[in-house]
């Protein structure tokens, strides 16, 4: 199957994100691997960046291991989580993101993609990156939120992004003014070689959101986690 090259934002969210799938499938070091684009699909992105484009980067080595995510705080959307979906707003770039359960701020890198295919990751351990040729948080589709879980050792912006819960809030402030709400609905880990691409960024008929990070065993000789762990949130308010 060809890869299409990544055209800006010309094809819906999935095509766009099922190359931002995996963006995290090579964090802590290990050299990422292009996705394919789905069939019949064009690729969304192509600017210089990170999401949306068949990327699926890389994080810098980084620090010690981290505990496996706890099996038990994956919810199935029905709990809690399941706050219904407010209606899509239109395109406008995130600039931050706050996680008030873990006590987590962080301003937004902009992530785009890398000459060789793969998609960037934030370059300050401190800052999440959101992928900007996917959807915008707020409308319609499913934005990608990427950060580390640990730097040199030291722990990273996402380190405690495995412990949050169905109905924790998340809260991003975009350049319109508008501060979008999301209500997590599960968090949920996967092996990188399992890494279920379709299930997290899928098209949707709302505004989601996905955290990314890594998780899992942490093997420091090759400076690589053998997971990601991933939040699914959906939109259920706007200020």
């Amino acid at each position: 199957m060809s890869i299409t090259r990544p055209h800006r934002r010309t094809a819906g969210p999935l095509a766009a994100a099922a190359l931002a799938g995996l963006l995290l499938a090579g964090c802590a070091g290990q050299n990422a691997v292009k996705p394919p684009a789905p069939e019949g699909q064009a690729l969304q992105g192509g600017a210089p960046g990170a999401a949306g484009a068949a990327p699926t980067g890389k994080l810098p080595a980084g620090g010690d291991s981290a505990s496996p995510a706890d099996g038990s705080q994956g919810g199935t959307g029905t709990g809690a989580g399941a706050g219904r979906a407010e209606p899509a707003l239109a395109r406008s770039e995130p600039q931050k993101i706050t996680i008030p359960s873990l006590g987590l701020s962080s301003s937004l890198e902009t992530l785009r993609q890398n000459p060789d295919g793969t998609m960037q990751t934030p370059k300050d351990p401190a800052l999440a990156g959101w992928y900007e040729p996917g959807p915008t948080p707020g409308s319609q589709g499913p934005a990608v939120i990427a950060g580390h879980v640990t730097w040199n050792g030291a722990s990273a912006v996402f380190e405690k992004l495995k412990t949050m819960k169905a109905g924790d809030t998340i809260k991003v402030n975009r350049r319109d003014g508008k501060t979008v709400m999301f209500t997590v609905d599960r968090v949920a880990e996967y092996p990188k070689a399992e890494f279920p691409t379709l299930e997290v960024y899928k098209n949707l008929d709302h505004a989601g959101l996905r955290l990314v990070t890594c998780g899992g065993n942490f093997d420091p000789k090759k400076h690589y986690y053998d997971s990601n762990v991933v939040v699914f949130a959906r939109m259920t308010g706007a200020a």
